[in-house]
This record gives structure tokens, C-alpha cells and sequence, in this order.
């Protein structure tokens, strides 16, 4: 098995989520005896929070080199919206970033999905990132709620999801959203806060319902078995 670098932190929320799937993942291939060998740097939620592009790029890059000195053959990012350092990082280090946008596309191809909405916080449902590489690998359009429900998505997945918060009232919002979002055009829905599917799931709409946790674990564990 191969060993990858998880850089987690944003929130650790997830990044428990993330190391759950991957085991259990692997697990289900090669029996509960053992386990992978994953190497895991939880950074301060605090660097995203601040915005700062180039204080998250230099962050990202130092502990990505430190993994891959560390042994790592291959990054993962438990997280979307620090996939915005991909294009900063990438070609900095010498073993590949899984991208989680790729298990998107990946997933949505198979379902058969052109058009996608986008739910998450403010930089990564108004970022280039996840749209940007799954139009130009995928010919995937991507669609975000309406002006007028940004800032209110940003603040529930910033002030109660990446704190370990769920209410029924975002649950409502989401699910109001994923509905005007359908309403649009969109074939699926991209969970692109990695907190969103321990909010909402499948049962609760009648599209799919693109978990980028479950996606993303599932193409780090196929890394490891070398699927």
C-alpha cells in the first residue's frame, strides 16, 4: 500500500470524517487485520479564516513538502476550499495532488451529469477551483445560488458547520437551496463544504447529491490499494 499525506484542520470536523472513510475504505479491500499508513498534519482553521492568499499558499506548500519528506506519496487535501492552492502548490512538489474536483468528475460522468450546483462557503462556491477543472477536464458546467443567499451560505458553513453545528434551520436553507438550484437547470448537487453531508443527506432530495467527502476518501483509498 501506498502512504498519502493528509492535510486536514479545516475543519477538524472532516478531517475525522476523512480519516474514518479511508480506513474503513481500505479496510473493506484488504480485511480489519490491518491498516494504512497515513501520515496526517492538522493545520489552524484560523489561516483560512484570515483570507490572506499568500499566507495560505506559503502554509500549504510548507506542509506539503513536509509530508512528501516525510514519506508521502501523494496529498490530500480534507477539505474544498483550501483546494484553491492547488495551482500554487502543485508545481512546487514532486508527488501529485489528488484534486477533489477530479473525484467530482469522475462521479458526475458516470451519472451522467452536465450541469451541477455548487453549495459551500463564499470562496468556493465565487472561486475558479472547483468550476474552473471541472469544465476544462469534464465539460462540466457549474451553477451557485443566487446573489442574495451567498453570504448567508458562507456564514452558516463558517459560524456553525466548521464548528461542529447543525441545526435544522441550515438544513432547511440548504435544502431550499438545492431546490432553486434544481429549479435552474442543475442534474446534480455538489456538497462542496466537506461538513455538508453530516448535514443533509440523499433521503432529503429527489437529485443527486455529490458528497465531495465520500468521493475524494474513495479516490485517496484507491491511490492506496493502486486501483
Amino acid at each position: 500500500m501506498k502512504t498519502i499525506g493528509l492535510i486536514g484542520g479545516t475543519s477538524w470536523h472532516s478531517t475525522i470524517v476523512y480519516y474514518k472513510l479511508i480506513n474503513e475504505l481500505v479496510g473493506n479491500e484488504i480485511g480489519t487485520q490491518g491498516n494504512p499508513e497515513l501520515l496526517l498534519y492538522s493545520i489552524n482553521i484560523e489561516l483560512m479564516r484570515e483570507q490572506n492568499k499568500e499566507k495560505i499558499n506559503a502554509k500549504y506548500l510548507e506542509v506539503a513538502d513536509k509530508l512528501q519528506k516525510a514519506g508521502a506519496k501523494a496529498i490530500v487535501i480534507c477539505a474544498n476550499t483550501p483546494h484553491m492552492v492547488y495551482s500554487f502548490v502543485q508545481p512546487k512538489i514532486n508527488i501529485p495532488i489528488l484534486h477533489i474536483a477530479d473525484s467530482i468528475g469522475k462521479e458526475a460522468s458516470k451519472l451522467k451529469l452536465c450541469k451541477l450546483g455548487l453549495l459551500g462557503n463564499r470562496p468556493t462556491m465565487t472561486g475558479s477551483f472547483i468550476p474552473s477543472f471541472l469544465e476544462s477536464n469534464f465539460g462540466i458546467n457549474t451553477i451557485i445560488p443566487d446573489k442574495e443567499y451567498i453570504g448567508k451560505s458562507h456564514n452558516y458553513v463558517s459560524n456553525e458547520l466548521t464548528q461542529g453545528k447543525f441545526t435544522d434551520k441550515a438544513r432547511e436553507f440548504f435544502l431550499n437551496q438545492i431546490e432553486l438550484l434544481k429549479q435552474r437547470g442543475a442534474e446534480g448537487i455538489i456538497l462542496g463544504c466537506t461538513e455538508l453531508p453530516m448535514l443533509i443527506d440523499q433521503s432529503e432530495s429527489d437529485v443527486p447529491l455529490l458528497s465531495t467527502t465520500q468521493l475524494h476518501a474513495e479516490m485517496a483509498s484507491n491511490f492506496i490499494l493502486g486501483n
